[in-house]
């Protein structure tokens, strides 16, 4: 696990530094004076702990500059936790997909909560990466890893599946892929399997992801899709929204 501590303050960076330590002793630590400095490392971090206010260049423009970066490589977002003494930016942290935001002085017990569930989704994120379903496209069994599914389909007999690849169609029920898929799936409509991980955006009629599709969310189950988003969420689920 590799973590980057961008920060001006030198005491600021050595305590954020022992907080991390004594959660994750063997983690990765690099620490940063400014964002100019981190970018032009040109590593990428499991999680990036970043100054608001920093001299230089501003922890949101070094957080923009990251999202770029990754979007143009297709790689998934890395986490992003903001530090400040001020609350005045808060609303822009949204804007690059911000983790949590902590304020200065850092609080102990704050930061143990958010830096626990920050692992929780790493692991989340690690452990998607190797489960896939087994799919018959073609006449071939290939192999779907479900960190690359947006989302699956149905239309008529067969089921569509959506990946950062592509579309393949196969022959299937919805119900055994809903089985398949497990927790990180939510069947929205009859018609649509969604992968939480991809979801960008909802509202009580409609599922966006990050593919910039959107999906019928069924009346009947907006109040059910948020307490199961909800809960994805707090056990360590990505999340984009």
């Amino acid at each position: 696990m590799k973590i980057a501590v961008c920060d001006d303050d030198r005491t600021a960076r050595e305590h954020i530094i022992s907080l991390i330590g004594k959660q994750a002793p063997n983690a990765d630590i690099t620490e940063f004076s400014d964002g100019k400095e981190m970018l032009r490392s040109k590593e990428d971090f499991d999680i990036s702990f970043l100054d608001m206010e920093m001299g230089g260049i501003f922890g949101l423009d070094t957080a923009k500059q990251i999202r770029s970066e990754q979007e143009e490589k297709g790689s998934a977002k890395s986490i992003i936790i903001f530090v400040t003494a001020h609350g005045k930016y808060m609303n822009d942290a949204f804007d690059v997909s911000a983790f949590h935001y902590l304020m200065k002085p850092i609080n102990e017990e704050k930061f143990r909560s958010v830096f626990d569930r920050a692992l929780k989704e790493l692991s989340a994120a690690e452990e998607s990466a190797r489960l896939y379903i087994l799919v018959k496209s073609h006449g071939a069994q290939q192999r779907v890893y479900l960190k690359d599914i947006f989302y699956i389909e149905s239309a008529n007999k067969k089921v569509i599946i959506h990946t950062t690849a592509g579309t393949l169609e196969s022959y299937g029920k919805m119900e055994e892929l809903e089985q398949m898929t497990g927790y990180s799936f939510y069947r929205c409509h009859r018609c649509y399997l969604v992968n939480m991980e991809k979801i960008a955006s909802y509202s009580a009629a409609a599922i966006q992801v990050t593919n910039g599709d959107k999906l019928i969310l069924a009346q009947k189950k907006y109040a059910e899709f948020v307490r199961r988003y909800m809960k994805y969420a707090k056990e360590g689920g990505i999340v984009n929204v």
